[in-house]
């Protein structure tokens, strides 16, 4: 199959099979901001289009147009250009000075799915993301039915995003475009991010382009964080809930010639203690967290010249959770009661810096490099651990024609080194130890995105070789494509590969914090997998009853050539990990419809079904903590003046496996399927000029899986499991909020 997928996109990657008759471009004002709806057309000719969503355009021509091509935006002066090499053109507009200011306000849709992007897209707004609390990312997909945050430690609340039903760990998190949650930060690097700072989040299912990487298995999710130029200038957000925990945000924003810089600030303190399920463990750790960020920006992208992004952050963060009665001071590691303590600290650097030639060669340094030093007890296991991560990425871009080529090299590097012991061993545990990892993996790629019929089909082919130290050559081909059926009828399909290797502890943080012992049954390999997709959207716009919105639906199916997922069922007292080279698969189906109804009410639907299971003795064996049905409805109502807005969306799960617990005794044994339930909540936002209060629910009927842990009576007992944590615990959150802004 992988060898069939190659020669295809090889023989794509590189085609240059140029059709003279298409003229494709952007168009943008003298900051570099893209003009949707501009005007272009030939001189002396009816052939004419308007930019889309994104700017771009398309337009035929033949012997008889000539190569004066005019553009024009309202507010702008027109300008004729003289198209002397067809290829992809950008072209700049000045602003009209003899024109009265003119200021069109409007809100952005909360969720945006593009026309144009080959891949299917999500594109979750400012305006989504305020319908709810949204303190951090794992909060941000509330309203969202392709990401679902899922609890991976209840005592210390880490949590991980997940994709078509498959762990966090197979879908890329990128930062800026950045990967800088991997390792150590993927245990809790999702919610160090606040969602003050967020701009938008860009949410792609299944294989997607090999630009960032190897590892987007099951899909990808950027995160956008605020351009300096393009922010408020203050922006302050405070946050209570009925548990007693506050967050506080402060973002500044100023801007000088080419020069502008935004300074963001974030802390979290403490909630109160509360057990109301009188299991003597917290319902949420005390969580304190300070966070600085600082984002520079130097020129515009989309100009000829230097061009730079600049950014540097720092977190600190302890967590403390377990029984009520624990003291972090004089209990940890101890027996004397059960608790758990992280704490870490994290800067990080990263910069975008390129330069544009010209309107068809553009060259683009990406790099990174962070570092985190993590000190944690779980009971009376000591986990210590730091890492250090660097990643740089060199980007040429070639336009011509209908063809846009973007190849370069890139490189990895992480170094990982994590002691694990334990201060009592009654339970003769055997995985304490040093495991240190360095991986070096250099790589080259290339994409060829390639339009063809009048910009109705889109073909993107891409190619990827790294050279792991360790694992030696991998090779990554993918390829996307794009039809437009009718212009509002889009249907996408991809397929490619995907691998990653295996960071075990800080991606399966459950194992440090049950009784059971860690068996390492082999050497780990990379995990490995093929994955393909077809999605279908359909827009309309009715305007006679003021109506609009779309229908989406995909099917996605993954199939692991290796996957390492720990074996919880064949012993409730051991977790024994082991490469699987059977089958295991992920089968995703997804169905939403969105409405729009009189520029004031938004109403969603989505269907999940997920199918996720590995094959074990020619038996299917569903893989737990996946629902194989969910349902998510929101409702949105806000007057055209937008004075408030009032959201609500509910969840609705079916049942899911659970580990296998029948050799425990019987008070410790639970059911092998979870029950399905209805999750509530609900805001409503007022705007008094520049504040913004807000208040919501979430979990409005106080649905609890009530004493989650398993043996929670003796948590040093050989059956102390954390590990079938299926629904909410802590129960019904009541918060308060306000938000002040003062203008870009």
């Amino acid at each position: 199959m992988t060898m069939k997928l190659f020669l295809l996109i090889a023989g794509l990657l590189f085609s240059f099979s140029i059709s003279a008759q298409t003229i494709s471009g952007r168009v943008t004002n003298a900051n570099g901001d893209l003009l949707i709806g501009a005007n272009i057309y030939w001189v002396g000719s009816s052939i004419s289009t308007m930019t889309g969503p994104n700017g771009q355009f398309s337009i035929q021509k033949t012997e008889t147009t000539g190569n004066q091509l005019v553009v024009s935006y309202l507010g702008h002066i027109p300008d004729t250009f003289e198209v002397i090499n067809p290829g992809y053109l950008v072209f700049t507009l000045q602003p009209s000075e003899s024109l009265e200011e003119i200021i069109v306000s409007g809100q952005r849709d909360g969720v945006i799915i593009s026309d144009i992007n080959p891949i299917k897209t999500e594109q979750i707004t400012q305006t989504e993301l305020q319908k709810a609390a949204c303190c951090d990312l794992a909060g941000c997909f509330e309203t969202q039915s392709t990401v679902q945050p899922q609890t991976t430690n209840v005592i210390t609340n880490s949590k991980e995003l997940r994709i078509l039903g498959l762990s966090g760990v197979y879908n890329q998190v990128l930062v800026d475009g950045f990967p800088v949650i991997q390792g150590l930060t993927y245990t809790y690097g999702i919610s160090t991010i606040p969602g003050s700072l967020v701009d938008n989040i860009y949410v792609a299912k299944g294989a997607n382009s090999v630009l960032q990487g190897y590892e987007s298995i099951s899909g990808q999710i950027n995160v956008e964080t605020k351009e300096p130029d393009r922010t408020d200038k203050v922006y302050l957000n405070a946050f209570i809930n009925n548990f007693g925990e506050k967050h506080l945000n402060a973002n500044l924003a100023f801007k000088k010639n080419k020069w502008s810089n935004l300074t963001a600030f974030h802390t979290i303190q403490p909630a109160n203690q509360f057990d109301r399920d009188d299991d003597t463990f917290l319902d949420l750790p005390l969580l304190t967290r300070y966070m600085i960020f600082n984002k520079w920006k130097y020129g515009n992208e989309n100009e000829q010249g230097w061009s730079s992004r600049i950014g540097i952050r720092y977190v600190n963060e302890q967590r403390v959770g377990g029984q009520t009665f624990f003291d972090p001071d004089t209990d940890k590691g101890s027996t004397t009661a059960y608790g758990q303590t992280v704490n870490f600290n994290q800067p990080e650097l990263w910069t975008k810096t390129g330069y544009r030639i010209n309107n068809k060669h553009n060259i683009v340094l990406f790099a990174s490099a962070f570092y985190q030093d993590q000190k944690s007890y779980f009971g009376t296991v000591k986990y210590d651990a730091h890492q250090t991560n660097v990643y740089a990425n060199l980007q040429h871009e070639f336009n011509y024609a209908n063809h846009n080529v973007k190849s370069g090299i890139s490189y990895r590097y992480l170094n990982l080194d994590e002691d694990v012991a334990f201060t009592e061993n009654s339970l003769n545990r055997t995985y304490a130890g040093n495991y240190h990892r360095v991986e070096n993996i250099p790589g080259v790629f290339a994409e060829n995105t390639m339009r063809f019929l009048d910009d109705k089909l889109t073909w993107i082919a891409g190619v990827r070789g790294d050279q792991h130290n360790e694992f030696g050559f991998m090779f990554t081909p993918r390829t996307l494509l794009k039809y437009d059926v009718a212009p509002r009828t889009i249907v996408r399909a991809n397929i490619g590969t995907g691998w990653r290797t295996v960071n075990l502890f800080s991606e399966n943080i459950g194992l440090l914090v049950s009784s059971r012992d860690i068996i390492f049954a082999e050497a780990l390999e990379p995990e490995k997998a093929i994955n393909y997709g077809i999605n279908l959207t359909q827009k309309f716009e009715t305007k006679d009853v003021n109506l609009s919105g779309y229908i989406s639906v995909d099917y996605y199916h993954t199939g692991f050539q290796n996957q390492i997922f720990p074996d919880y069922d064949s012993d409730p007292t051991k977790a024994i990990i082991k490469n699987f080279t059977g089958t295991s698969v992920s089968n995703g189906f997804q169905a939403e419809v969105y409405l729009k109804i009189w520029e004031r009410v938004e109403v969603k639907t989505g269907y999940t079904y997920l199918d996720v299971y590995r094959e074990v003795a020619e038996e299917n064996e569903l893989l737990p903590f996946n629902p194989k049905h969910k349902v998510l409805t929101t409702f949105s109502f806000a007057p055209l003046s937008n004075r408030y807005h009032f959201d609500v969306n509910m969840h609705w799960y079916g049942e899911q496996r659970l580990p296998d617990t029948k050799s425990n005794p019987a008070e410790f044994q639970r059911p092998d399927f979870s029950d399905p339930y209805t999750v509530v909540s609900a805001q409503l936002t007022y705007t008094f000029g520049a504040l913004e209060v807000y208040g919501g629910c979430e979990n409005i009927f106080d649905f609890r899986q009530l004493q989650p842990i398993i043996s929670w009576q003796d948590p040093f007992s050989p059956y102390f499991d954390t590990s079938s944590v299926w629904g909410p615990t802590r129960g019904r959150e009541i918060y308060l909020g306000v938000r002040y802004r003062l203008g870009a």
